[in-house]
C-alpha cells in the first residue's frame, strides 16, 4: 500500500477546514438535508463505477468521516486510503472504521497535492472537493496522476438544475430553507453551512460548468469520461478511465 506522509495542510484549503471542522460527528446525518436526502443515492451511484471495476486499491479523497470509503470497502472488498484536509473530520472517520472493522487506511492530505507515488491506486474516488480548490484543473490532473493506466475514477458534486423550473425552486432551498434546516439540526455551524452552499455551488458552476469539468478530466488523461446529473441536477455523478491500459 502507498505510504501516505502526514503534512500539514494550508492555503487553498483552511477555508474548508474552518468550515467542517466543527461538524464531523453530525456531517453524514447533516448531508442528507443539504442534498434533499439524496446524498445517499449519489454515494452509491459513484460507487456503482467502481464496483464495476472490481478495484484492489482504492484512495477516496475528501473522505470525511469516511462514508464513501466504507461503502466501496463493503462493495468491492478492495482496500481503501482514504485521504481529508480537515484533521477533526479524520477523528471521525477513525471511530467509525474502527466501528465497521473495515481495510481502511487514513491520511491528512490535500487532493491537490497528493502524498502518493504516480500510477499507486487502481480507482480513486472524490466527493464534494472541486470546489473549495483554487485551481480544478489542477486539481483533477493531480488526482489523475495517482490512478494506474486503465484505472476507473468516479467523483460526486451537487449541481445546479438546468430546467428554468427545477432551478427556481432549487434556488429557493438553498437560499432559505437550507440555512433555517441547518440551523435546527445542526446549530450555528450547520446554518453557516447552509447560508454558504447555495451561492457557492452557483458560483463554482459559472465558472467551472459540467462541459469545462468534462474537457479538464480529458485533458488531465482521461477517457470515456461520463456524467449523469442526479435528483432533477441537484447532483452530479461523473467517471472516467484513465487512458494507457
Amino acid at each position: 500500500m502507498p505510504t501516505a506522509v502526514s503534512d500539514a495542510p494550508g492555503g487553498s484549503n483552511r477555508f474548508a477546514q474552518r468550515l467542517f471542522s466543527p461538524l464531523p460527528n453530525r456531517y453524514d446525518r447533516l448531508a442528507e438535508v443539504l442534498s434533499f436526502g439524496q446524498n445517499g443515492r449519489w454515494r452509491r451511484a459513484l460507487v456503482d463505477h467502481l464496483v464495476d471495476a472490481t478495484p484492489g486499491l482504492v484512495l477516496d479523497v475528501a473522505t470525511g468521516p469516511a462514508g464513501v470509503a466504507l461503502q466501496i470497502a463493503a462493495r468491492t472488498g478492495a482496500r481503501v486510503v482514504g485521504l481529508d484536509v480537515t484533521e477533526a473530520m479524520l477523528r471521525q472517520a477513525r471511530d467509525n472504521v474502527a466501528s465497521a472493522g473495515a481495510r481502511i487506511s487514513l491520511a491528512l492530505g490535500r487532493g491537490e497535492q497528493l502524498p502518493f507515488p504516480d500510477q499507486s491506486f487502481d480507482a480513486v474516488s472524490f466527493t464534494y472537493l472541486l470546489r473549495y480548490v483554487d485551481d480544478p484543473a489542477a486539481a483533477v490532473k493531480e488526482l489523475t496522476r495517482v490512478l494506474k493506466p486503465g484505472g476507473v475514477m468516479a467523483n460526486l458534486e451537487f449541481n445546479v438544475p438546468t430546467s428554468r423550473f427545477w432551478h427556481f425552486w432549487w434556488v429557493g432551498y438553498t437560499r432559505m430553507v437550507l440555512p433555517l434546516a441547518g440551523w435546527i439540526t445542526g446549530g450555528r455551524e450547520w446554518f453557516d453551512v447552509g447560508r454558504f452552499l447555495g451561492p457557492n455551488i452557483s458560483a463554482h458552476y459559472e465558472r467551472y460548468p459540467v462541459s469545462w469539468t468534462v474537457a479538464a478530466w480529458r485533458a488531465a488523461g482521461m477517457v470515456e469520461v461520463g456524467a449523469r446529473p442526479m435528483s432533477l441536477g441537484g447532483g452530479l455523478v461523473m467517471w472516467g478511465r484513465r487512458s494507457g491500459a
